[in-house]
């Protein structure tokens, strides 16, 4: 990153790739600090460092080092659009890093030259149905009257309108099960996806790893999107024995097990959450895809598959259905 340059993720970006935190960890553990991140580490391991600047407050630190924009945004209902004030350019780089190396050694990916996949990422878009069009204007109703302080906050608060916005955004049986299954959903058009790679790849046995945060599997009748997206590759010709779970894998020996199936092409399906099949996940041996049916909240978790590896040099990383509202 150059001084000047402007951030990306959200608002913000990342400082370094590969950065290992001296007093903290061993070995070559990779971070990505945003910039409220690098403030937070230095002020726990550098508090005395920034006293002697005057710049343990985040405003003095981002006034030195950043810039400040305001621009409008998209509200969290999606129904309108407001002023924000973000972290947006970095400058004095030089005097930053040189300060932050007293603490941490950092490493590059140039500097590294790992043999990593090239990937392409791609967005599917698919559109609102109807009825999620009239439901997400009642999220922006709903969060008229918060902000005007006509609910009480222990009935309805702007995060309870988020979360239902995200759900809505993924599927709208999550919001309510009588719902009916549109046939150009973010669901479907992730099955449609997932499909046409295990269909191309089969003879070689590639793998395919579908991450979703906002649904886990269901053992009643109750609708998931971890069972629907199961039930519709079975009912294309998808062997059940190559579909997983990682919520299954309970225990250290079963998710050693499981990965190992992965890794040999026996399992070609692995779904899970950021969570659970984020960081130490070493299934990537066979992998030619994964999805995002919903994005995750740091930007570090996205592209997972970009690791070493053995056999495919190119992977496809994409996110499913992005719905444009």
């Amino acid at each position: 990153m150059k001084n000047g340059e402007p951030c990306t993720s959200r608002g913000v970006s990342t400082v370094r790739e590969g950065v290992t935190l001296r007093p903290l960890t061993k070995g070559s553990m990779a971070w990505r600090f945003l910039p409220y991140e690098l403030y937070t580490m230095q002020r726990y391991l550098q508090y005395d460092t920034l006293v002697q600047g005057n710049l343990q407050f985040f405003d003095a630190w981002a006034s030195t080092f950043g810039e400040t924009v305001s621009a409008i945004e998209l509200a969290p209902e999606g129904t309108g659009y407001r002023l924000k004030t973000r972290f947006a350019k970095f400058y004095n780089l030089p005097e930053l890093m040189m300060m932050f190396r007293e603490v941490a050694d950092i490493q590059t990916a140039d500097m590294l030259n790992l043999p990593v996949p090239e990937a392409e990422y791609r967005v599917v878009t698919v559109k609102p149905s109807e009825m999620q069009k009239d439901m997400v204007l009642d999220l922006g109703e709903r969060a008229e009257r918060v902000r005007g302080g006509m609910v009480n906050a222990s009935e309805d608060n702007m995060l309870l309108i988020t979360n239902d916005g995200r759900k809505l955004a993924l599927d709208q049986r999550l919001v309510n099960e009588m719902l009916p299954d549109e046939g150009e959903s973010k669901v479907n058009t992730c099955v449609n996806e997932v499909y046409r790679f295990w269909y191309d790849n089969k003879e070689d046995k590639l793998t395919q790893l579908v991450f979703c945060d906002l649904s886990t599997p269901k053992k009643d009748e109750s609708f998931s999107v971890y069972n629907d997206v199961r039930d519709k590759l079975i009912a294309r010709g998808v062997p059940p024995e190559e579909i997983a779970f990682i919520h299954d894998a309970n225990t250290e020996v079963r998710k050693k097990e499981l990965f190992s199936k992965v890794r040999r092409g026996a399992v070609r399906v692995l779904m899970g959450s950021t969570f659970k099949m984020g960081a130490g996940t070493n299934v990537q041996d066979l992998i030619i895809a994964s999805h995002d049916l919903d994005c995750p909240w740091r930007p570090r978790d996205v592209g997972r598959i970009l690791r070493t590896f053995k056999v495919k040099k190119n992977v496809e990383v994409t996110d499913d259905g992005k719905i444009n509202i």
